[in-house]
């Protein structure tokens, strides 16, 4: 058969099965649900058998692509869940059938359609993690302070520029940040399930709720070694940056370690050095000292600051290990 000899020279048909339109239409329904996934090649079919094929493998949970230029293609088209529709051959029925259209009709453009997709939506959870876990660090620091009757941790000028500059500059790199190695080796996304599944949000209320409590934990500290309240607020102030600087590398991925190419992102390795940069002016320049309620610090408060803020990475590898394990996976 022609169909077989060219799949095989393709590498479409290694061991499973060739069936034509007249032995499709002599399968039951059930027999075929139950045989489908035996198949590779479908030869001279018609809609009907198209819609059939698709119809069968959704039923098995499958997320199923279609491609096609004629009419007969739409109602398959149609009924996929992605119908991909050829630019400069396909009919105009077959284009308004279809999700994507191929303007070039060169079906590699598939791999680069669904990659950069997959890129946009890992990038788009990437940032809704550190900005979420950010703000949730900072309630709970805030929150822990007042509950236990303690001075505020903060000044307001602190906690807007946290907000405003330490968390801006690297969200924005999240968003542009490179696609992972495996990326295209992941299984298709459910469509029902949206960005907070559970691992996004153990990740994230696990590296929020450890800062807020690291945080508290060395404002704490500092007041009982005989610091004043504004200089322990700014050593909270310096851990709470460090902290974000450390999360943000942490969440380049829900599921990789963040060993694995920790520096890819220059956007990100720029914004944080340019953020370290200005947390030092703040941190030692006289005329900005007093807006921001800061105050020098020695290198051993600096060794104290960064200690505390590298905990967070332990915290969100140890998240990501149990995600991996798949103990945090989705119910079917």
């Amino acid at each position: 058969m022609t169909a077989e000899a060219v799949a095989r020279e393709l590498g479409l048909l290694k061991t499973g099965r060739v069936v034509t339109g007249a032995q499709l239409e002599a399968i039951s329904e059930p027999d075929f649900d139950a045989q489908v996934p035996e198949i590779d090649v479908y030869a001279r079919v018609s809609p009907v058998h198209k819609l059939r094929v698709v119809s069968a493998l959704q039923k098995r949970g499958h997320i199923v692509a279609m491609t096609g230029d004629g009419v007969n293609d739409a109602p398959a088209l149609k009924k996929a869940d992605i119908g991909i529709a050829m630019g400069i051959t396909g009919t105009d029925v077959t284009k308004e059938a279809a999700a994507m259209i191929l303007t070039d009709d060169n079906f590699a453009s598939i791999v680069a359609a669904v990659e950069e997709g997959r890129g946009i939506f890992a990038n788009i959870k990437k940032y809704l993690m550190y900005l979420l876990s950010s703000n949730i660090g900072e309630i709970a620091l805030m929150a822990g302070a007042t509950l236990l009757g303690m001075p505020l941790p903060l000044t307001a000028v602190q906690i807007l520029y946290v907000n405003l500059a330490t968390d801006g500059l690297p969200a924005l790199a999240l968003a542009v940040d490179p696609p992972e190695s495996d990326l295209m080796q992941r299984k298709p996304r459910d469509p029902r399930t949206g960005i907070f599944t559970r691992p996004v949000i153990a990740l994230i209320t696990a590296g929020g709720l450890w800062s807020g409590i690291v945080n508290l934990g060395i404002f704490v500290w500092a007041l009982n070694s005989g610091r004043t309240t504004e200089q322990a607020m700014s050593l909270t102030f310096v851990s709470l940056v460090l902290i974000q600087f450390f999360k943000a590398y942490n969440f380049r991925s829900d599921t990789n370690s963040v060993l694995k190419r920790p520096f890819a992102n220059k956007w990100l390795n720029w914004a944080v050095l340019w953020e370290l940069a200005l947390l030092a002016l703040i941190v030692y320049l006289p005329f900005l000292q007093e807006p921001f309620g800061t105050f020098p610090m020695s290198s051993r408060d600096w060794i104290i600051a960064l200690a505390v803020a590298f905990t967070v990475s332990p915290v969100l590898e140890a998240v990501k290990w149990m995600e991996r394990r798949g103990w945090l996976r989705q119910p079917e």
